[in-house]
């Protein structure tokens, strides 16, 4: 077994779309629209589907807001530099929420960025995930 995809509502598809690719730098990979049942999903991801784990963006026709829910907690990205991926996202016009630093309790160097529609995304120094580190 492996894990497919992650999937978020979101209220603006092109807004999602821009973010994940412009401001983290995934590629869109698919697109489905289902009119008959009101809703598109976007797929994006930094490899094939086949290859790893990817984004699943749902757009539900004309909503434009969702409560979070406690339950949800973040996306984690590995990134070879928490500190030059902060400044990039920063300019690209993302949101850091909390500036590259260590773990509480740890070494490990995270920072966290949040989505336009609140969702939470964790940077994570590539010595934690090298192998997936961006």
């Amino acid at each position: 077994m492996r894990m497919l995809h992650t999937m978020l509502r979101v209220s603006d598809l092109q807004r999602s779309i821009d973010f994940y690719t412009q401001v983290l730098g995934m590629k869109l990979l698919r697109m489905r629209d289902n009119p008959e049942f009101k809703y598109t999903l976007a797929f994006v991801g930094y490899a094939d589907e086949s290859e790893q784990a990817v984004l699943e963006l749902t757009y539900n026709y004309g909503v434009t807001d969702y409560d979070m829910g406690t339950a949800y907690g973040h996306i984690a990205l590995g990134v070879s530099d928490v500190a030059a991926a902060c400044e990039r996202i920063r300019t690209a016009g993302g949101r850091v929420t909390r500036e590259a630093g260590p773990v509480l309790g740890g070494s490990t160097v995270i920072a966290f960025v949040e989505y336009p529609d609140g969702y939470k995304i964790e940077l994570i120094e590539a010595s934690f995930h090298e192998k997936n580190a961006l």
